[in-house]
């Protein structure tokens, strides 16, 4: 029996406008922690960070969930972006990807997941 789920989201050329938008960012993680059955620890921290380099500068947050978290950063020069949700409680990585798409519709994800024992 695995001890945690990790899933690894590099994803590329999301829509700009949505991936530097904290609405439309925080109604994804809002759902998101509902779509795969989670509950929601706290408030969403989310801010604008690496306003110092424009190579890295975006939306980050962090929604910590009762069983881990669920972190992101959001590039806004390239519309890249990466999310990680790590959980001991199982979910479904597939409903994770299909609202990823729902939201930012990046041009290419690539994915990696860690069963941690």
């Amino acid at each position: 029996m695995a001890w945690g789920y990790h899933l690894l989201v590099d994803c590329k050329q999301g829509n700009i406008d949505k991936i530097s938008n904290k609405d439309t960012v925080s109604a994804f993680v809002k759902q998101l922690v509902d779509d795969i059955d989670m509950k929601a620890y706290g408030d969403l921290m989310i801010e604008r960070f690496a306003t110092h380099d424009p190579d890295k500068a975006g939306i980050s947050f962090c929604q910590m969930i009762e069983t881990s978290n669920i972190t992101g950063h959001f590039v806004e020069l390239n519309g890249n972006f990466y999310i990680d949700v790590f959980s001991c409680k199982p979910y479904n990585t597939s409903t994770v990807l299909d609202l990823i798409q729902k939201y930012f519709n990046p041009a290419s994800v690539s994915t990696k997941f860690v069963s941690r024992d």
